[in-house]
């Protein structure tokens, strides 16, 4: 499979380098260059880990043989308390999907550990250091840390806002005594975090340099992994008299395009409700059609304390008809301007709610 960037269709790149570097040169962000759609019938019945392999695999091209991809997913996903990873549970006539059963109780465990060990295949053969640079709002930092700390040849820097995450998620990211760890507090909030990882990006001198490489929600190998739940829960519960809705909380859009990626694939939900709290911008953005910044409120969920949703860009490319060209010009909108028209029509006609 091979990959193109939001901001420009021409050229392409293979799953090694969507990985590693995590964000393309021009700014944009990775998507597959034709997606492939699954026969759920031959996923049906299969467990966690089984259907992790069949779905995952098509999308790393040559970067590790088929079995290798198997030890690895094995590897990652036994240190979570739960033989599938995830749990259904009802509660009233709602199915409730559990992704809290990592080691550090946080849903970016089921793609964070998958990355860490990635990460360690990669570096084991290749002759090189990486260093992982993460903006979190909390959870993303704990889980990087995680996965991560204790690796060879790898280190990771966390930028967390000072004082804007929780007391748990701030003792997970600071209290380890890993030498490859590094946790800064930036004054600020999320997007402030993440935008001087975006300018360390940009800085290709300095990216290139340290071998910069990012574990952010935008890194399209937490994508595919994050898919693999949506398909788990949905054979759980399908029921061919009843469409499936998921109402996902959200607040850098990556687990909910999670889950338009894998309804793009071939899963047969009916609607993905983006939740939200406060910092409401992707509500107004789906229900008015205005994708306009405001003032981040903080909250007391603060991984949804976003207003700049960076994998919303994936969103506006396909409804500009996959047009590289129109995705710059909207984020560029969205940089100066601090607003964006989606046509509602082209919304609709892509059945997100």
């Amino acid at each position: 499979m091979e990959y193109i960037s939001t901001r420009n269709n021409k050229k392409t790149f293979e799953f090694k380098d969507v990985f590693i570097k995590g964000l393309a040169d021009d700014g944009g962000l990775f998507i597959p260059q034709s997606l492939h759609k699954v026969d759920i019938n031959n996923l049906r019945g299969l467990e966690y880990n089984d259907l992790a392999k069949k779905i995952i695999y098509p999308f790393i091209g040559d970067f590790m043989t088929e079995a290798d991809l198997n030890k690895i997913i094995d590897k990652s996903y036994s240190v979570f308390r739960k033989k599938n990873v995830v749990d259904l549970i009802k509660v009233g006539d709602r199915s409730v999907l559990e992704l809290f059963h990592g080691p550090t109780l946080a849903f970016k465990d089921v793609a964070m550990q998958l990355l860490g060990n990635f990460y360690e295949y990669y570096l084991n053969n290749e002759n090189q250091k990486i260093n992982i640079v993460v903006a979190t709002s909390g959870d993303t930092g704990a889980a990087a840390i995680d996965a991560i700390k204790g690796k060879k040849n790898v280190n990771i820097f966390v930028l967390h806002p000072h004082n804007r995450v929780s007391s748990v998620q701030r003792k997970l990211m600071t209290t380890g005594k890993d030498q490859n760890v590094f946790n800064i507090a930036i004054n600020g909030n999320f997007d402030d975090c993440q935008n001087l990882v975006k300018s360390m990006f940009a800085d290709k001198n300095f990216s290139n340099e340290i071998n910069m490489s990012g574990v952010n929600s935008i890194n399209w190998a937490r994508i595919i992994a994050q898919s693999v739940y949506y398909f788990y829960s949905y054979f759980l519960i399908e029921d061919k008299d009843e469409p499936i809705n998921f109402s996902v909380p959200t607040g850098n859009f990556g687990d909910v395009y999670a889950g338009y990626l894998a309804k793009k694939m071939g899963l047969p939900i009916n609607k993905l409700v983006v939740a939200t709290n406060q910092n409401d911008i992707l509500h107004r953005a789906i229900s008015k059609g205005s994708y306009e910044v405001e003032k981040v409120t903080e909250t007391i969920s603060p991984s949804m304390d976003i207003q700049i949703a960076s994998n919303f860009e994936r969103l506006i490319y396909d409804l500009n008809d996959c047009d590289d060209a129109k995705t710059i010009n909207a984020m560029k909108d969205i940089r100066e301007k601090g607003k964006y028209i989606i046509d509602q029509e082209r919304l609709n006609k892509i059945n997100t709610s």
